[in-house]
């Protein structure tokens, strides 16, 4: 008779374990360090606008460009930029988009004149277009199980902090002035982080792409591009024109646009051609539910960070250090719920980001009672409860709401699915800021006083509270 005995590991097993550890953990550092400054660049852009308008005696529609460029350019390139990571190699879009994100960098730290520093903001979103959909396609094939769970969760971490403390960080830098450097410092603290991230991808990140290689449709780029563009840009500038004419006949041909795209790809689809994004991709279980909660919940973000910048420093009177810290409740709480969010999706599954939009929800309600008790000179102090429990909600909501949506993701899908979940964060948050732009505005009037302040930005939070509800309704959908 034969016995088989199982023999303990080895030294040498027990090494490639930790080698292997060791290897996944360099691959998401360096993808984070991506996903970090591309978002960063979102928000550290806003406390450098009054000394870069000074300094480069720039126009208010050059200083909205400044602003919008970025943002405007990733929403119209990320999916197209996630396609081609299926087509071309993830890791090699990624590096090319760290290299272009760099390099754009230090040209709008250098930038002489307001138009330079536009066409380098643009350039910085085609980088971050290219980078953005590969790092969620490189997680979803990189990892698997709970480690891609944890990588979601750090994915999530990365892209709070870098949402929260972005006006700290760029406050801290214009007020230490670095030789004399001010607002440029912003763009420049890029280029070291992006060249040594930039030195470690071919090495710490592996080269993934769909199985069958196809053409890229390129009707299909023009086509959504264009979409997108007559989306966003009239979000980005109807606010400060009044809403004239052209916006709406812009939103009318994005419908037009959207809808010619969507029978194009299902037509390629039916030929068994190569569609931009397959239809097949929106029946994959949760994707189309998950999307839906992604735009929703995006919409509060950028748009409660927008009406809360103008309150503490327009409403009352906070420079931009002083601002940047009162974000710092936020940070914390985002950190502390961020770092046991893999535990709590452990035991609360899909609803782990339903129990965040709630707290989420709560903390909003709780911080509009502080605001009606407090008044206009009461101290911003009596804020930090509320504030820590919205950036909790955050940690808890972000990391899940993304995996939710690629989590059963195919992967000859996972470029085409992250370039889709990219686009409809930025999209998300340009809807809410166009949104909650008009309702504070409104509220606000030709008013300048600290209450006038404080009663748009109540508006505003009474808003926000219905998106975190609604969001948190719409994932009681995806039980399964």
């Amino acid at each position: 008779m034969t016995t088989t005995q199982t023999r303990p590991a080895t030294p040498t097993a027990e090494r490639g374990d930790t080698t292997t550890a060791r290897a996944q953990n360099l691959t998401l550092l360096v993808l984070l360090a991506g996903i970090f400054m591309t978002t960063l660049d979102i928000f550290i852009v806003n406390v450098a606008i009054p000394a870069t308008q000074r300094d480069l005696h720039a126009s208010p529609a050059a200083i909205q460009w400044i602003v919008a460029g970025y943002g405007l350019t990733v929403a119209a390139g990320v999916i197209t930029a996630g396609r081609l990571g299926d087509m071309f190699g993830r890791r090699r879009m990624y590096a090319l988009g760290m290299a272009l994100f760099t390099a754009a960098s230090a040209a709008c730290g250098m930038a002489p004149t307001a138009n330079v520093l536009i066409a380098s903001r643009i350039v910085q979103g085609i980088g971050a277009a290219l980078l953005s959909p590969q790092t969620l396609a490189i997680i979803g094939t990189a990892f698997e199980g709970a480690k891609r769970v944890r990588a979601f969760t750090a994915y999530a971490l990365a892209m709070g902090l870098a949402a929260v403390f972005g006006q700290l960080i760029g406050g801290v830098l214009i007020d230490m002035n670095f030789s004399g450097l001010g607002w440029r410092s912003c763009f420049l603290i890029n280029v070291p982080v992006g060249a040594v991230a930039l030195t470690l991808v071919p090495r710490a990140v592996p080269e993934s792409r769909a199985e069958v290689r196809t053409r890229l449709d390129v009707p299909g780029v023009a086509l959504v591009s264009a979409a997108l563009v007559a989306t966003v840009l009239p979000l980005i500038q109807g606010q400060s024109q009044g809403w004239p004419l052209w916006t709406w006949l812009s939103f009318g041909a994005a419908l037009v646009l959207f809808g010619v795209f969507g029978w194009y790809q299902g037509r390629l689809a039916a030929a068994k051609k190569a569609p931009l994004i397959d239809p097949a991709l929106f029946r994959t279980k949760g994707f189309a539910r998950g999307i839906v909660a992604q735009i929703v919940f995006w919409m509060g973000q950028g748009s409660f960070f927008l009406v809360f910048a103008l309150y503490v420093q327009l409403g009352r009177g906070l420079d931009a250090l002083h601002a940047g810290l009162i974000f710092t409740p936020i940070g914390v709480g985002y950190l502390l719920t961020s770092m046991v969010a893999q535990k709590v999706t452990e035991r609360l599954g899909r609803q782990t980001a339903a129990v965040g939009t709630l707290l989420m929800a709560v903390s909003l309600l709780d911080l509009i009672v502080t605001l009606h008790l407090t008044g206009t000179h009461g101290s911003l102090l009596w804020t930090i409860p509320a504030l820590v429990g919205d950036g909790a909600g955050m940690g808890l909501a972000i990391g899940p709401l993304a995996a939710g949506a690629m989590g059963r993701v195919a992967p000859h899908h996972t470029g085409a699915a992250s370039g889709v979940v990219s686009t409809v964060m930025q999209v998300g948050g340009a809807v809410g800021v166009a949104v909650i732009g008009i309702v504070f505005y409104s509220v606000l009037g030709s008013s300048t006083t600290p209450a006038a302040y404080t009663h748009a930005f109540t508006a505003g939070l009474e808003l926000l509270v219905g998106v975190a509800v609604a969001v948190t309704v719409l994932l009681q959908f995806d039980k399964d």
